[in-house]
């Protein structure tokens, strides 16, 4: 059966994760499997050994109300728990990549509308292979709940959009595609080669869609090119959105927990769930 991963730690965070996990699996036709992971060091088991039974039966706990809470939401969604002692990294990215998608809760930065992920969540979004959406509580469209997609027209990847105008038809809302070029010399924004510089993105950007506009007639999408950096202008367009859809290029990836300047600009300072789609 096809599966949408979700990890729960029984942070708010995380509970609004599952709602947003039980929600997408009902559209897709999905089981929901929740994972909770730890991991205790060998020398510690003896010592330790009434605490782990405690921390286990905790994650037990955690686990059961949430597989409640995703029934009682979406009661023909299938779920299934999983507690295991494993890092929860090496845990998450095992699941993410017999899933269709995985999804993992943050909080907000300081009051503010971005992110706060942790180590965990950082190893996850800059390894794992499938789609990635980080969810907080709260996280709610102001506006018309489209979605919002950043596109490198240079590098216009299938599992970018294929991600983005399925999920914008499944959900019936609007898909606004976003394509943005920058240059600091005013001879090459300003006047006729800046005109001209623009005119060509958006001939590029209409025939990168063209397949998925053929396939995905339904869906009601909008394109976009702008004279601004790419993290600025996915941030004003995500004003309102019900998700933001960003890439991640696996060939050019760093070893560790490095993402681009782009996906972490988007992580610190949106106000919707956010997508991380890797390709090649």
């Amino acid at each position: 059966m096809r599966q949408i991963a979700v990890g729960v730690n029984g942070s708010s965070g995380s509970l609004a994760a599952v709602d947003w996990a039980a929600e997408e699996a009902a559209s897709r036709g999905a089981g929901l499997q929740l994972v909770n992971a730890s991991l205790w060091p060998e020398h510690q088991v003896v010592a330790v050994r009434e605490s782990r039974d405690v921390r286990t039966e905790r994650a037990k706990a955690l686990l059961v109300e949430a597989s409640e809470r995703a029934r009682t939401r979406h009661p023909d969604v299938v779920t299934a728990t999983e507690e295991t002692e494993d890092a929860p990294s090496r845990l998450l990215l095992a699941r993410a990549a017999d899933a269709e998608l995985l999804v993992l809760g943050s909080h907000r930065a300081g009051g503010g509308s971005g992110y706060v992920s942790g180590h965990v969540a950082q190893e996850v979004l800059a390894a794992a292979e499938r789609p990635v959406v980080l969810v907080r509580e709260g996280d709610r469209p102001a506006g018309d709940g489209r979605v919002v997609l950043g596109l490198d027209v240079h590098h216009p990847a299938d599992e970018l959009l294929g991600f983005a105008f399925d999920f914008a038809a499944r959900r019936e809302v609007p898909l606004h595609i976003v394509s943005a070029w920058h240059s600091a010399l005013p001879h090459h924004r300003d006047g006729a080669a800046g005109s001209q510089a623009a005119a060509d993105l958006r001939t590029a950007l209409s025939a990168a869609t063209e397949r998925h506009r053929t396939r995905f007639a339904q869906v009601d999408l909008t394109e976009e090119v702008v004279h601004d950096r790419p993290g600025s202008s996915l941030l004003d367009a995500a004003s309102g959105a019900g998700l933001l859809v960003v890439g991640r290029r696996t060939r050019r990836a760093m070893p560790g927990t490095h993402l681009g300047s782009v996906t972490q600009a988007a992580l610190h300072h949106v106000a919707c769930p956010v997508a991380v789609v890797s390709h090649a």
